[in-house]
C-alpha cells in the first residue's frame, strides 16, 4: 500500500522542510511577499522532483542536503563577521532589515 517510488516522497521533504522552516524560522521573513515565498517553495520543489526523475533520489537528496553549506556560511561567517548581524536570531534587528533593504519603520500608521 504505501510505497516512496513516487515522487510524492520527495515532494514530502521538501514539504517537510519548508513547513519547519516557517515555523521556526518564518518571523525572519516577515516582509518578503506571500507570492515570492510560494514561488521559491514550488520552484524548490520542482527542482528536487527534475533532479530525482532524471538522476535519480540519491543525488537529489544530496543535493538537498549540500544547501545546509550555504546555511552555515551565511549565518555562521557573513552575516556576524562582515555585516555585524546575529545570523541566528536577527539582532539588531535596524541592521537586519537595512540588510534586506526593508523598511526600519515597521511600527508607524499608514
Amino acid at each position: 500500500m504505501w510505497t516512496t517510488e513516487s515522487l510524492w516522497f520527495e515532494t514530502a521533504v521538501v514539504s517537510i522542510i519548508y513547513a519547519l522552516g516557517n515555523i521556526l524560522m518564518g518571523h525572519f521573513e516577515e516582509q518578503t511577499p506571500k507570492i515570492r515565498r510560494v514561488g521559491k517553495f514550488l520552484l524548490t520543489i520542482l527542482i528536487v522532483c527534475c533532479i530525482s526523475f532524471y538522476f535519480g533520489r540519491i543525488i537529489a537528496m544530496s543535493l538537498l542536503s549540500l544547501f545546509i553549506l550555504p546555511l552555515l556560511y551565511v549565518h555562521g561567517y557573513y552575516l556576524p563577521k562582515k555585516k555585524g548581524i546575529n545570523g541566528w536570531n536577527g539582532e539588531p534587528k535596524s541592521k537586519y532589515y537595512e540588510f534586506r533593504n526593508w523598511n526600519k519603520d515597521i511600527f508607524s500608521k499608514k
